[in-house]
């Protein structure tokens, strides 16, 4: 894929998205708000963007956007991003999950934990009528999201086959993990300390801030993950990267990360930067080979 084609499906990825459905998580809790630093006056929610019907390849990304556990950044790390998945053939669904901070109490975990295992779930549950394979599901998280797809990566709720709720039948593993600048340590040196507090609270026990530190979660079950990081990131240290990086190689899992020499946190597609902005033709790549090699 040419750095001219990627450039010109990010630019259309600002101008196209639209989703065509929308699922409440949890129907039966409509007091349940995503709140956050701007008090967003919703329910946690996933929406759906499907890919046309000509380019369908059979898989889907669940996205979790950024935003330090309090914003999501629905825009370039959200919307533009289905869009480029959906070019590329893959039906892309957003995850509007439940945050923290600002003068409201907000959510701590294991609450944002339940949004994301419970959308993996419901996606996973509509792939027959949506149109791809429950097995070529993956998740892609940006910083805090990335954070909350690394729990989805490293947490695995089983599938219960005799379970009432259909959802439930299905296991939320995802098939693969993409992690870009990614929140992974809640307690060393190099965290983000304010994603670590929103998801935690003030007072977050630092066994818990161990255990959710999610390099330390990784085992053999773990799915293949690709990590992208900026070496002069300075909001969420490449070293996050590096910790869970280690730990899948530790593990034996299918482990591929890029590191870019600049960019800094939280650019997106990076559709103005001709650097940057190859890491989206590197994911599909990526994922081609692992869903679709012969």
């Amino acid at each position: 894929m040419t750095k001219t084609l990627i450039a010109a499906m990010l630019t259309i990825a600002t101008i196209n998205a639209t989703a065509q459905e929308r699922i409440n998580l949890y129907p039966d809790h409509p007091e349940w708000k995503i709140l956050g630093g701007k008090e967003i006056n919703d329910v946690p929610h996933i929406e759906y963007y499907a890919a046309p019907g000509d380019k369908k390849n059979g898989a889907a990304v669940l996205v979790c956007p950024g935003g330090g556990y309090t914003n999501l950044a629905l825009g370039h790390e959200g919307k533009d991003v289905a869009d480029f998945f959906n070019a590329n053939g893959f039906d892309a669904i957003v995850l509007h999950y439940r945050l923290n901070g600002g003068p409201q109490p907000g959510s701590t975990y294991p609450a944002q934990y339940n949004d994301v295992a419970k959308a993996m779930q419901i996606v996973k549950s509509k792939a027959k009528s949506w149109g791809f394979d429950p097995e070529k599901v993956g998740v892609l998280g940006f910083s805090a999201g990335g954070h909350l797809a690394s729990m989805l990566t490293t947490m695995h709720l089983a599938a219960n086959p005799q379970a009432k709720a259909e959802h439930e039948r299905f296991s939320s593993r995802p098939a693969f993990s993409v992690l870009v600048y990614p929140v992974i340590s809640l307690s060393e040196g190099f965290r983000h300390k304010g994603s670590a507090i929103n998801l935690l609270g003030a007072d977050g026990p630092k066994s818990l801030q161990d255990s959710l530190s999610t390099q330390n979660r990784v085992t053999a079950q773990t799915p293949p993950t690709m990590l992208i990081h900026s070496g002069d990131d300075k909001g969420v240290p490449v070293e996050n990267s590096i910790v869970f990086y280690k730990a899948l190689l530790q593990h034996n899992v299918p482990a591929t990360m890029h590191i870019y020499d600049h960019g800094g946190h939280g650019y997106g597609m990076a559709p103005k930067d001709p650097v940057l902005n190859t890491w989206p033709g590197l994911v599909v790549n990526w994922i081609d080979g692992l869903l679709f090699k012969k």
